[in-house]
């Protein structure tokens, strides 16, 4: 019996005909895959549970995810996606709920997140709560960055706009301690959010916006490797903020 494969149908309420139409198999097959032990699916299959459970391959197939195990530099890489719109929003919602430590939102303007995640503002406000540390680190809608980068994407949805759409947002939950939010332009054009010991990697490119950049997956394995080198351009863009609001007492 695979026990990962059944606590998680059971977890997100999903029935073995549920899951077998997402994936585009006979109902019989995911039962096979539930009841035989040691059984793999395709890697096709593999991934298509993973994005309806939010679950990850290693938990649910350890097996599967143990023969494709990298031992070099790049193993702190989980996934690449060519564009951030092809990350699944399961991935997300999972990373976020599993973050206990700390999540930290550096994108230019983190508008997506409140457009994709249900409830998003509910969710930090619970994490905060239960000593998370939440930070969001937003470009400054009236810099002269933020005008030059509207320029470049010549969009109806203007970057502005966007940005003031989530602080509008984090206003609502701003009296929450655990949450601050601070400006910055040194990450105009990469995006970067830290979910405890996973991150999101978003490099822009020139004449697109976000969801059109190419993302990586990581997960840190190893000092001075390339979770660690985001993770402290996150916290000198942190440092160098400027605090969104008048009296830093959230954080």
């Amino acid at each position: 019996m695979n026990e990962a494969l059944r606590r998680a149908m059971h977890q997100t309420r999903m029935t073995d005909r549920q899951l077998a139409e997402k994936c585009g198999v006979d109902i019989k097959t995911v039962g096979r895959w539930m009841t035989e032990t040691g059984r793999i699916p395709r890697a096709r299959h593999r991934w298509a549970v993973c994005e309806a459970l939010g679950e990850e391959e290693a938990v649910l197939w350890p097996a599967a995810a143990r023969k494709a195990i990298k031992v070099g530099p790049d193993r702190e890489v989980v996934s690449v996606y060519p564009y951030r719109s092809g990350c699944p929003a399961s991935l997300w919602r999972s990373l976020i709920t599993k973050a206990e430590r700390e999540l930290t939102f550096a994108g230019y303007t983190n508008y997506f997140l409140w457009l994709e995640q249900a409830r998003f503002g509910a969710a930090l406000q619970r994490k905060a709560a239960q000593g998370c540390r939440v930070r969001f680190v937003l470009g400054d809608p009236d810099s002269d960055v933020t005008r030059s980068r509207e320029q470049d994407e010549a969009v109806a949805l203007t970057l502005s706009t966007r940005i003031r759409v989530t602080l509008a947002e984090l206003e609502k939950i701003r009296s929450q301690p655990g949450v601050d939010a601070r400006f910055s332009d040194g990450h105009a054009y990469l995006s970067v959010f830290r979910f405890d010991d996973d991150m999101i990697v978003t490099p822009l490119l020139t004449h697109s916006v976000g969801h059109d950049a190419p993302t990586l997956h990581l997960r840190r394995h190893q000092d001075d490797g390339m979770f660690d080198r985001f993770a402290s351009h996150i916290e000198e863009l942190w440092k160098r903020g400027t605090p969104v609001w008048e009296e830093e007492g959230n954080g």
